[in-house]
């Protein structure tokens, strides 16, 4: 598989490593800058990745991940490669969305496809949902970008282009309801890039170009709204994905800034790891994160080709 431990692949003592990134990105409470694992080999051979986007964890702790080869490849929580199969088309950009329901099922923004794939847990196809034409109207999609599902079983599906809108179907794929809209007001999006939700049903949106977090129930109402550009503490750049932790905080992942944000679920910053660089530690543009059960955090270190694991 070619996975090392973080501290065989840096050529800094981890001493020194620890001292500067503490003193320029302020670690949080229990947290390390240190990355507990890093792995990822570069390439389009079974286990190697190609500018890995979305990730998601099962509920026994495999990670599943998409890169621009559009495959979905799953890995134990270590990186050691279990099995891989294509979405039924290629595109260069491939899947943007992933997400393991409680079912067991893997949910799958397929974007460039206009489409909700959804699989069994070693790749049967089982449905679909969007008939694969772009569109604007209910139940067509524009770039569809990421999908949850509530406890009822409905379908929250999040996309951009001209719609930049959350539309829900039901457990059977029936198009029920859409909110949203292009825009800066609260309740409208620029690209909404990911979703998450609670157990509460409560909505979280990346409303990534607008560089905020949205929360809403599921009906649309606009609960809660947070964030400023910047790359201060609370504040964010192009939040491209985000995942709950099972402590109640929220983990959200900057492409902009390359670091990710660890908050309390209304909004409180507490706690940043990252910054810009190539060294374990450090992130390029990351486009996705997933928690593990055990709360420690996978970040998709895209554009350096690798998955980094750490605890804030």
């Amino acid at each position: 598989m070619g996975w090392r431990r973080a501290d065989e692949r840096t050529p800094r003592t981890w001493a020194a490593w620890l001292a500067v990134a503490c003193g320029a990105i302020g670690c949080g409470p229990g947290g390390s800058s240190s990355p507990e694992l890093v792995w990822g080999i570069h390439g389009t051979k079974p286990g190697w990745l190609h500018k890995p986007r979305t990730a998601a964890f099962d509920g026994g702790d495999r990670l599943y991940l998409a890169d621009l080869t559009d495959r979905i490849q799953v890995f134990d929580r270590d990186g050691k490669y279990l099995r891989g199969w294509r979405t039924p088309d290629f595109n260069v950009d491939g899947p943007s969305g992933l997400t393991v329901d409680r079912h067991g099922r893997l949910l799958v923004a397929d974007t460039h496809f206009y489409r909700v794939l959804v699989y069994d847990a070693e790749g049967k196809l089982l449905f679909q949902i969007g008939d694969g034409v772009q569109g604007t109207t209910p139940g067509r999609f524009g770039y569809p970008t990421d999908v949850v599902i509530d406890r009822a079983g409905n379908f929250y599906v999040s996309e951009y282009g001209e719609n930049d809108r959350i539309q829900v179907f039901s457990p059977e794929g029936k198009w029920l309801r859409q909110w949203g809209g292009h825009g800066f007001e609260p309740g409208e999006f620029l690209r909404p890039r990911a979703l998450a939700i609670d157990e509460d049903d409560r909505i979280y949106v990346a409303d990534s170009c607008n560089h905020r977090i949205q929360v809403f129930d599921v009906e649309g109402n606009l609960l809660k709204v947070w964030g400023a550009r910047g790359a201060g503490v609370g504040e964010m750049s192009y939040p491209y994905d985000l995942s709950l932790g099972s402590d109640g905080s929220l983990f959200v992942c900057e492409y902009g800034n390359s670091r990710v944000q660890k908050f309390t679920r209304d909004g409180k910053p507490l706690a940043i790891w990252g910054g810009a660089g190539r060294q374990p530690g450090e992130l390029y543009n990351p486009w996705a994160l997933a928690v593990d059960s055990r709360g420690e955090v996978s970040v998709v270190d895209s554009s350096n080709h690798r998955v980094q694991r750490f605890r804030l």
